[in-house]
């Protein structure tokens, strides 16, 4: 019998967001006691928590998140093990082991800096050589538990997206994940109309 691994942050008042991008507000502006019913609202990042980068985040792109396919996005999985690595590069057994149409999820164990200042400015990078890789070998999501794959001019992102690979950024609990050879990935977007859009994560395994 399978079950799911939650791999997504929870949204909450006040939550970690990317420096620069706006402070996350959820708000209970109507209460059971008082109003007779409950109501939240919520102003948030597109980039923040656990979320879906499309190619229009970085590339004159006319597809958004609403228009994006389900299917496109979640699949097969196999997941890499990064933990201590400044430079994630190209090993020999991902020839082996990624195939077409995979997607490829990365563990660094940054998760435990998540809001931290080193979460953002000390993560590790992914190498051009095994972006290319990935490019080769025709992956569709590339996924990690780190804010990016790369720093500003940001060419990981760039050279992915011109590809037509997604980027799932800023996922949690991959150490669930450890000895699995492949597994599924559950990916479900926020439907909105904008580059990118929060997201529930789940591995069914």
């Amino acid at each position: 019998m399978s079950k799911l691994i939650d791999l997504s942050y929870e949204i909450y008042n006040g939550m970690p967001v990317y420096p620069g991008d706006i402070e996350v507000e959820l708000v209970n502006d109507k209460k059971t006691a008082r109003d007779g019913y409950c109501n939240h609202n919520l102003k948030i990042g597109m980039h923040t928590g656990t979320h879906l980068d499309l190619p229009a985040h970085m590339l004159e792109e006319v597809r958004n998140a609403a228009d994006i396919d389900l299917n496109s996005i979640s699949g097969r999985a196999k997941l890499i093990y990064a933990v201590g690595k400044e430079i994630i590069t190209l090993q020999e057994r991902y020839k082996s082991e990624i195939e077409k149409n995979d997607i490829v999820i990365i563990y660094t164990g940054m998760a435990e800096e998540y809001g931290s200042k080193k979460y953002y400015s000390k993560h590790p990078l992914i190498s051009e050589e095994f972006a290319d890789f990935l490019i080769e070998k025709e992956i569709k999501v590339l996924g990690f538990d780190m804010p990016s794959p790369d720093y500003s001019p940001f060419k990981i992102h760039q050279k992915l997206f011109e590809n037509d690979i997604f980027i799932l950024e800023n996922l949690c609990n991959l150490d669930k994940l450890l000895g699995l050879s492949s597994f599924k990935i559950l990916v479900f977007p926020l439907k909105v109309r904008a580059e990118a859009a929060p997201c529930r994560v789940a591995a069914e395994i």
